[in-house]
C-alpha cells in the first residue's frame, strides 16, 4: 500500500509567519512543495471564516487544500470546482445544542460580566465568539457560561484562546463535537486515514484538544513557552506524549522550528516514509 499523509495544520502563527518570531526563508516554499505531493492531503483546520482563508492562501503563497476546517472546527469545505460546504458535518453537530440557536444561545448569555460579542464577521450557527479582556480571571467567567447551557442540556464546548497579535482573551462557545479534534476525526473516518497516517500542527490554546489526542501532532516552535508547558502537562495525562512532538530551533531539515518549518519538522518525525522528499533539496527547486 502507498504511504500516504492527511496533514492537519493551523492557519495563523503556525502556516502564516504572522507571529513575532521569524520564520526561515526557506520554509514556506518547502511546505508548499511537499504539499503538492499525490499522496499528501493538506488540511487547513482554523478559527478563520472560509473568505478569510482565502485571503490567506493568496496573500502569503500557500498551497492549495483539498480540505478546510473553519471557524475553529464547525465548518468543512471540500475543495474541488470551488468550495463545497459538508452538509454531513452540520448535521452532525447540530444535534449538541438541542434545537437552540445561535441567536438563543447570545440571548441565554447576555448578562455575563466581561463578555464582548465579536464581530459579525466572526459568527456563524454553531460558533458564538466573545472578547474578554485579559485583565478579567477567565475562570469564574467561563463556568458561568458552562452552568447557564448545561441547565438546558445544551452540550456545548467553550473555548479559550489569546490572539497575541491585539493582546485580548477570545471566547468560541461551539457545539460539543466542534472542536478541532472531532472534526479532523470525522474526516478521518469519511477519507479512510488511521491516525498513523495523519498529522496535526498547532500553536494556541484552541489547539490543545487535538495537541494531547491520540492524533500525532506538532507545537511549532514559535508557540508562547506557556502553551508549550501545557500541551506536554495535558497529553502526560492522557497517556498520548508519544503523540507529541514540540518542534526545535536544533530540530531536523536545518531549520528553526518556526511555522511551517515546525509542521515539517513534525512530519518528518511522526511519518518516516516521507523523509527522502523532506530532505531532498533538488525537490524544492
Amino acid at each position: 500500500m502507498t504511504d500516504r499523509l492527511l496533514l492537519c495544520t493551523d492557519m495563523d502563527r503556525t502556516v502564516i509567519p504572522n507571529g513575532m518570531q521569524p520564520e526561515h526563508p526557506k520554509a514556506r516554499r518547502r511546505f508548499r512543495a511537499f504539499c503538492h505531493q499525490d499522496n499528501v492531503a493538506l488540511v487547513y483546520v482554523t478559527g478563520r471564516h472560509r473568505q478569510l482563508v482565502d485571503k490567506a492562501i493568496r496573500s502569503y503563497q500557500l498551497p492549495q487544500p483539498d480540505y478546510v476546517i473553519t471557524d475553529v472546527g464547525t465548518k468543512i469545505y471540500q475543495f474541488g470546482q470551488g468550495w463545497q460546504e459538508l452538509q454531513s458535518w452540520r448535521d452532525e453537530i447540530a444535534q449538541d445544542w438541542q434545537g437552540y440557536s445561535h441567536q438563543d444561545l447570545k440571548l441565554l448569555l447576555r448578562d455575563i460580566r466581561g463578555l464582548k460579542l465579536q464581530e459579525m464577521s466572526k459568527q456563524n450557527t454553531h460558533k458564538l465568539s466573545y472578547y474578554l479582556p485579559l485583565y478579567q480571571d477567565k475562570t469564574p467567567v467561563i463556568q458561568a457560561m458552562q452552568q447557564r447551557m448545561e441547565e438546558k442540556n445544551i452540550a456545548a464546548t467553550v473555548m479559550w484562546s489569546v490572539d497575541e497579535l491585539t493582546n485580548i482573551g477570545l471566547i468560541d462557545v461551539l457545539p460539543k463535537h466542534a472542536t478541532k479534534l472531532h472534526s479532523i476525526q470525522f474526516l478521518q473516518q469519511q477519507l479512510g486515514y488511521q491516525d498513523h497516517e495523519t498529522v496535526f500542527a498547532g500553536d494556541s490554546g484552541n489547539d490543545m484538544p487535538v495537541l494531547a489526542s491520540p492524533v500525532q501532532s506538532v507545537l511549532v516552535n514559535n508557540a508562547s513557552a506557556e502553551i508549550k508547558s501545557l500541551a506536554y502537562q495535558l497529553a502526560n495525562e492522557q497517556g498520548c506524549l508519544d503523540k507529541l512532538y514540540i518542534a526545535r530551533d536544533n530540530g531536523p531539515l536545518g531549520m528553526n522550528g518556526n511555522y511551517s518549518a515546525g509542521v515539517l519538522q513534525g512530519v518528518w518525525h511522526f511519518s518516516p516514509a516521507f523523509r527522502q522528499s523532506l530532505q531532498t533539496e533538488t525537490f524544492y527547486d
